[in-house]
């Protein structure tokens, strides 16, 4: 059990606590008082839905026997027996092995691993992974939701299948059209690859199919045989699912359920990444703060870290330029306050989030018609100095890597894992969890010169390791390394049961939602590429 100073100082520091130290990036205005900063939540963090109105409460969310629900409980504990770490960390798990029929993997993809942990009851985050079946490649997306779950949600069971259809050939999309017209079996467009417990919105998927229909529709009106390039079809997909976003809370709903779900969807918001990987060629399209890094291994043998997105937040200063650029020089110092998107978001690029993208009375008329807005926790309020919308933008920025065979991973998350651990340092634990696989009899590696002291801390590090108990999933390696580890790099058992059994009111000033995917590359298929194209 943890120390009774160490837990009695995280729960009068939490209990006392007025300040979100970093962690403020939802929805949320700053007000100087009594010189300390409180935080005044505008729009809440956790949108429970009405009775009814939809189920996405059942997402890895931290079981009630190990987290406590509130800070005000009079027994409260911190003890979590190993197992019970192990089952609360590895309980988001998903890893994939890319085969074909033959047993044999051609794929530039060797394998992939997943997980999550919440923060939020529930979790704010979504992923998806995917191979896409009627063009070439793979994609994995992470989405970190803000204002509730209820926009990452939607991007993340939608976004790639957007992406996919900007990628097909026109004789494709017609194949697809005319399936549809003639009430036949469509063409599957993408094979899933998600955890037994993802959720979906299925009382709305008939929705979203005329939606991307609409789309298809409108690509093959195109009129162009090139059809678009890798990057411009993430630019377009990206661009018109927030467009149908937008436009699908204006019109009329078939039910009320479909209207409470498109106004909650409209007025949460959401960050994406999304790699589509495709041989040697590797895309990466960002828009929000989540981040893609690459683990590149290097000739001498040392680890490097090769970053392929940026955060689009404020403090980028490219990010500030643009803003400022977009919009009168009237609001030049109002754009941005207390480093935030109008004093308020922290992301300057997401999905959703309509309260800054939309006309005051377009946002008046919406609301003004939907039947219980407070129900469903969407609250109608306009920012100081809103005067020339939209102020924020779902459109990605896209890089393009050519993999070598020297790079070996590519980690995508969300900024809850950035937050707590450095590039430099998620690459440096996924090599070590990637050797440490490989040796079956793990031996103490020694540089020299060999002193006691440097002994001393080989042996501690391999007890409380623990060869038996490593964790087989590299993402859920880096979860646990993001939230336990102490100042000495060390994963520390006691800060890590403190750190899951937080209670759901505290748990969020300590750390976000962790979302998590690490793409292992295939060395043989990169360099067969490079031999046969040589």
């Amino acid at each position: 059990m943890m120390s009774r100073t160490v837990s009695s100082w995280i729960l009068t520091s939490a209990r006392n606590r007025i300040v979100l130290q970093g962690k403020g990036r939802l929805y949320s205005v700053c007000i100087p008082n009594r010189n300390k900063i409180k935080w005044k939540f505008v729009f809440s963090k956790t949108r429970p839905c009405p009775a009814g109105s939809c189920g996405l409460d059942n997402t890895f969310s931290l079981k009630k026997a190990f987290r406590h629900t509130s800070t005000e409980e009079e027994h409260f504990s911190f003890q979590l027996s190993p197992s019970q770490i192990n089952e609360i960390l590895r309980a988001g798990e998903l890893s994939h092995k890319l085969l074909d029929l033959n047993g044999k993997n051609t794929n530039s993809v060797l394998r992939f691993e997943s997980n999550q942990l919440a923060s939020n009851a529930p979790i704010e985050d979504r992923r998806s992974a995917a191979t896409c079946l009627q063009t070439q490649g793979m994609m994995f997306g992470v989405f970190d939701g803000h204002a509730g779950s209820a926009c990452a949600q939607a991007v993340g069971e939608r976004l790639l299948h957007y992406i996919a259809v900007s990628l097909m050939s026109r004789q494709t999309l017609e194949e697809i059209e005319l399936a549809v017209e003639c009430m036949k079996p469509v063409l599957p467009i993408l094979q899933w690859h998600k955890h037994p417990n993802d959720v979906e919105y299925r009382e709305i998927t008939s929705q979203y199919f005329e939606s991307l229909r609409v789309y298809w529709q409108h690509l093959l009106d195109l009129d162009t045989e090139q059809g678009f390039s890798l990057e411009e079809a993430l630019i377009s997909a990206f661009k018109r699912l927030d467009s149908d976003i937008s436009l699908e809370v204006q019109a009329p709903q078939e039910n009320e359920l479909m209207r409470n779900i498109a106004l909650q969807v409209a007025f949460s918001g959401a960050t994406a990444c999304v790699a589509h990987i495709d041989g040697v060629h590797l895309h990466v399209a960002n828009t929000g703060d989540c981040r893609a890094v690459l683990g590149v291994h290097e000739e001498d043998g040392t680890w490097s870290t090769l970053p392929l997105t940026r955060d689009h937040n404020a403090f980028d200063e490219f990010e500030i330029r643009r803003l400022k650029r977009e919009h009168p020089r009237s609001e030049e110092k109002t754009v941005f306050v207390n480093d935030r998107l109008l004093g308020i978001l922290m992301p300057t690029r997401a999905f959703g989030d309509v309260q800054l993208k939309w006309s005051k009375e377009l946002q008046h008329s919406v609301l003004e018609n939907s039947s219980d807005v407070e129900a469903l926790n969407i609250y109608q309020y306009v920012p100081p100095n809103y005067h020339t919308p939209p102020y924020l933008t779902a459109e990605p920025e896209v890089t393009y890597h050519k993999l070598r065979s020297k790079d070996k991973f590519l980690v995508i998350a969300s900024d809850g894992l950035w937050e707590l651990l450095s590039n430099e340092k998620v690459v440096q634990l996924v090599a070590g969890h990637l050797a440490e696989l490989s040796v079956q009899k793990p031996q103490l590696a020694f540089e020299k010169p060999v002193n006691l002291g440097y002994m001393h801390s080989l042996l501690l590090q391999r007890k409380n390791r623990g060869v038996a108990s490593l964790d087989q999933n590299a993402a859920t390696h880096l979860i646990r390394h993001a939230i336990g580890s102490n100042e000495y790099g060390e994963v520390d058992q006691e800060k890590l049961a403190a750190m899951l059994t937080l209670p759901e009111d505290l748990a969020r000033m300590y750390r976000d939602d962790i979302t998590v995917t690490v793409v292992y590359f295939n060395p043989e298929t990169i360099e067969n590429y490079y031999r046969n194209n040589e």
